[in-house]
């Protein structure tokens, strides 16, 4: 088994990089725009989800790094980790529930749902089967196009409201 978590290393490595990088890149455009951002609920929801979600993403590849883990540990590391998200993901979401459309309560069950496809993943890990790495390969991917998509639609609420608020002092 171990040959086989080895394998999994430069996976981690470029979906841990890359997950570093956006974090740094949506916490630079959300400070822009911080204003925004903290009084809406959606946004605030958005905000939270995606910081949280991209953070977690780095957090679970760098643990799957380390070195000298068998697949148990980092099953455990892995679920840990998911539980965590899922707790913001769903205090967050009661929080805007409120304020948000049909759209944004779908997108957090759509993220919600890769985060359990992970945990599916991690448990079949955690019992000795590797390939559990490949839902977890899955699950992470799938979480990413939320986050991006969600990042990308954050911007533009707030664009909205900032050209709102020109129009109506112009």
């Amino acid at each position: 088994m171990m040959a086989q978590l080895a394998g999994w290393h430069d996976y981690f490595m470029v979906v841990g990089g890359g997950a570093a990088a956006l974090t740094g890149l949506v916490f630079v455009a959300m400070t822009l725009h911080l204003d925004d951002i903290v009084t809406d609920p959606v946004h605030r929801h958005r905000a939270r989800t995606i910081l949280t979600g991209l953070t977690a993403v780095f957090i679970r590849c760098a643990l799957a790094l380390m070195g000298g883990q068998n697949g148990q540990a980092i099953a455990v590391e892995l679920i840990f980790v998911l539980f965590v998200v899922e707790v913001v993901l769903y205090r967050s979401i009661r929080q805007a529930m409120n304020s948000a459309d049909q759209g944004v309560l779908l997108r957090t069950l759509g993220s919600f749902a890769c985060l359990v496809l992970e945990q599916t993943g991690a448990l079949i890990l955690f019992v000795g089967s590797a390939w559990g790495l490949y839902l977890v390969g899955i699950g992470m991917m799938s979480s990413f196009i939320f986050m991006v998509t969600g990042a990308w639609l954050l911007l533009v609420g707030v664009g909205k409201a900032e050209v709102g608020r020109a129009r109506a002092a112009g």
